[in-house]
């Protein structure tokens, strides 16, 4: 039989991706204990890696895909096919950002004046690269963890991954700069990408995991509503094409049933209901295939 083999992101990404493919119809049991997980397609063998070291081994061919941030992607300067993005983080559907950051009363308010400094990150590669750009020498060193207390204490600044700056504000530092934002990518290996059979399987998947997302950000609305009703609320009806709009056995109401933005519900169903819906029903979606 043929497998594909998989590396999904272990930590902070975890939970997010195994929740992801859940929607994407894919049941995945991780024992705390273990690296491999449990999957139930037979043709899919999973591991669970740090993301940092994923884009390395899909590059080797350890792995046929995997799942990586666009930053560890760059910061392992990996040639590997990014076959679609994954618009998910640790505390919800956005990308996070990658920033240069100092304390709040130091003199470093810009890129240049970190001229002969000293900068923590576990993002070596990527901030080298991004002050070779700039045309800045300072000294880049790897960080094993807390870099954020290293700020003003060990080192001049820092470069971190953030989700909401709460982190980076809570230690009193400053954004200097955004230097990229990352989001999760699909990525495969190009001998993996060649193969017909491997590389339909991995374009499956990526169906059904952007289903999923686009699922998560949206839900179904169902109503019925008075002909006379019908069409002013057509007009304040959003829909990702047309709703669908069905007879009912009295011939003066009509079914209605839509698709929209799960953050225009709370303002929508309240306007819905003024103006004639009754029976509305708002259910999640696990998947949306355009």
């Amino acid at each position: 039989m043929n497998k594909l083999k998989i590396a999904l992101p272990k930590g902070s990404l975890q939970e997010a991706t195994l929740l992801l493919f859940s929607h994407a119809g894919f049941e995945i049991s991780a024992d705390t204990r273990s690296y491999y997980v449990s999957i139930d397609d037979p043709e899919i063998e999973g591991v669970l890696l740090r993301a940092q070291e994923i884009p390395r081994y899909v590059e080797m061919g350890a792995f046929d895909v995997g799942i990586s941030g666009k930053d560890w992607i760059a910061e392992n300067r990996a040639k590997v096919i990014e076959v679609c993005e994954l618009i998910y983080a640790k505390q919800g559907l956005r990308p996070v950002k990658i920033v240069l950051a100092a304390p709040e009363k130091s003199n470093i308010k810009k890129v240049k004046d970190l001229k002969g400094k000293i900068i923590a990150t576990e993002l070596v590669n990527l901030t080298k690269d991004f002050l070779k750009k700039r045309k800045v020498n300072a000294k880049v060193e790897f960080s094993y963890g807390a870099t954020e207390i290293k700020a003003g204490n060990l080192v001049d600044a820092i470069v971190e991954i953030t989700e909401t700056g709460t982190t980076l504000f809570s230690h009193n530092l400053k954004i200097i700069e955004v230097i990229m934002e990352s989001t999760p990518r699909l990525i495969a290996n190009k001998n993996s990408w060649k193969n017909s059979w491997k590389r339909n399987k991995i374009e499956n998947l990526a169906l059904l995991l952007q289903g999923a997302l686009i699922g998560g950000r949206k839900v179904g609305l169902k109503m019925n509503v008075e002909k006379k009703n019908l069409e002013k609320l057509l007009k304040i009806l959003p829909a990702m094409k047309k709703p669908t709009i069905s007879e009912l056995t009295d011939t003066n109401w009509f079914a209605l049933e839509t698709i929209i933005d799960k953050s225009q519900a709370k303002e929508l169903i309240p306007k819905l209901k003024k103006l004639g819906a009754s029976g509305i029903v708002e259910y999640p979606l696990n998947k949306v295939i355009y």
